[in-house]
């Protein structure tokens, strides 16, 4: 795929994702918004069930496991739809493995049409899932490697995760693979590389005791305030700008019915790609928001008073040596991405001065409501 190919690509999806805020935004002018005394219409999650808890995400060593289909098919159909028999081995030990029968498909929207190989939905039989790592798992997202070449961007985007686990128990938990590729089509020589896969939503909503919201009217408004401004300022930190809470892109949507509000939801952020944290190549700024690259940040959090804000960012500075820790003793990304990653954190950290600089530069960017 050339160049031109490449952004006439991002640009179709980026029709695609501006149309869809414009009509959330719709949405939301004309239907009544969730008020203080009103309860978010809730429902349990039916997508990426898991039955029972899991000690896949439990552990933070690497799994070594294969996978073997047609990934001749898999690549020419990037059917999100139909699903493909597959196996699964993975290793408990250099001598011992367990084999599972699986199928596969393919996940996402823009990465599924410009990655060389796009992200994958594991399909478990349950009754094949009774012992070991993947226990009563059902589905689960794993994250691919775009392109051969993108070793370090998944990587990096895997760290994130990590990063926002610091934070908060109110996030997804990821682990990392690595993946012995073997294409059922044709003898050839089986591709390693990693991934990592992304706790499935069932499991996060009953760790943290909460359910999953439908409603698509929200704003940042309906989401407890302590958690909607850590999750913007964890965003602008990474310079992603890539998410929208009135269509819920890239952000989950929860809420405690038992809790002290249950009015007011709870906001988990996933896909990082396009932030300026990991830097791909194919992250473009929308229209609109005022940055030419995804390295310059943005704050596209609500508006708050600037001590609301000091407050908040006071968590960031307190766990600035943990995230450090965080990319600097990971031990499978090289020298040159860890600085790079620090150098762009560093960035951020710059702005924690005397003057609350940091704290200025959001209450300049911020949405009103």
């Amino acid at each position: 795929m050339n160049i031109y190919a490449v952004y006439y690509k991002i640009a179709i999806v980026k029709m695609r994702i501006n149309f869809s805020i414009l009509a959330g935004l719709l949405l939301f002018l004309v239907s009544p918004v969730l008020c203080q005394n009103d309860t978010i219409n809730t429902r349990n999650s039916v997508a990426d069930t898991l039955h029972e808890n899991s000690g896949l995400f439990d552990s933070n060593e690497l799994l070594l496991i294969s996978l073997k289909f047609d990934i001749t098919q898999y690549k020419k159909k990037r059917s999100d739809k139909d699903y493909l028999d597959a196996i699964l081995i993975y290793y408990t030990s250099d001598k011992d493995s367990t084999v599972k029968e699986i199928k596969v498909r393919s996940r996402g929207e823009f990465r599924r049409e410009y990655c060389d190989f796009p992200p994958l939905l594991l399909n478990f039989r349950m009754k094949d899932s009774t012992t070991g790592e993947f226990y009563h798992i059902d589905k689960l997202k794993m994250v691919t490697q775009c392109k051969p070449a993108n070793e370090e961007i998944l990587l990096k985007e895997f760290l994130i995760y990590k990063l926002y686990n610091v934070l908060t128990e109110n996030s997804f938990k990821v682990r990392l693979l690595r993946v012995n590729y073997i294409n059922t089509f044709k003898k050839s020589k089986p591709v390693s590389e990693y991934a990592f896969v992304i706790e499935p939503i069932d499991l996060l909503t009953r760790r943290i005791n909460s359910v999953k919201v439908l409603t698509t009217n929200l704003t940042q408004k309906n989401i407890k305030p302590e958690m909607m401004d850590r999750m913007a300022i964890f965003n602008y930190m990474i310079g992603n700008p890539d998410w929208s809470v009135p269509i819920q892109h890239n952000v989950l949507i929860l809420s405690q019915p038992q809790s002290e509000r249950p009015d007011l939801g709870i906001i988990v952020p996933f896909d990082f790609d396009f932030s300026g944290l990991v830097n791909t190549n194919y992250a473009i700024p929308f229209e609109g928001l005022r940055i030419k690259t995804v390295r310059e940040r943005i704050y596209l959090g609500i508006c708050r008073e600037e001590q609301v804000f000091i407050n908040a960012l006071n968590e960031f500075l307190n766990k600035k040596d943990e995230f450090y820790k965080v990319i600097n003793e990971f031990p499978y990304l090289n020298e040159r991405s860890k600085k790079d990653m620090i150098s762009y954190l560093d960035e951020f950290y710059r702005d924690f001065d005397k003057r609350n600089t940091i704290a200025k530069k959001l209450q300049i960017d911020c949405m009103h409501f």
